[in-house]
């Protein structure tokens, strides 16, 4: 048995924000967003302690690939058209795993 493993990164960029909490009012929104509306795992994963920048990610598994893939994509075209930063850098990949030691024996 396999699954596909979605996972991707963006480099979000604000330079005209003052503070902190200025930025996590706009970050955080969109997380919260993009949670409720595409079945991903979300975080904040690095420039939290940066004024210009943060970059976030998302991940999400399931046994069809094509399915994976879609909602990343859309998922990352969501992050994409928010106005309140540009995503200056992102990257994504697919990967298949095996569930083959993962699963008790009687689930095949």
């Amino acid at each position: 048995m396999k699954a596909y493993l979605g996972l991707y990164t963006a480099r979000l960029e604000m330079p005209w924000v003052k503070s902190l909490k200025e930025k996590r009012a706009l970050v955080k929104p969109t997380i919260e967003r993009l949670r409720a509306r595409f079945p991903v795992s979300a975080a904040r994963l690095a420039g939290q302690d940066e004024h210009g920048w943060e970059v976030v990610g998302f991940s999400l598994i399931g046994y069809d690939s094509v399915w994976v893939e879609t909602v990343l994509r859309e998922a990352a075209d969501f992050i994409a058209a928010q106005a309140e930063y540009r995503v200056t850098d992102s990257s994504w990949s697919i990967e298949e795993v095996s569930l083959e030691d993962l699963l008790p024996a009687w689930v095949s």
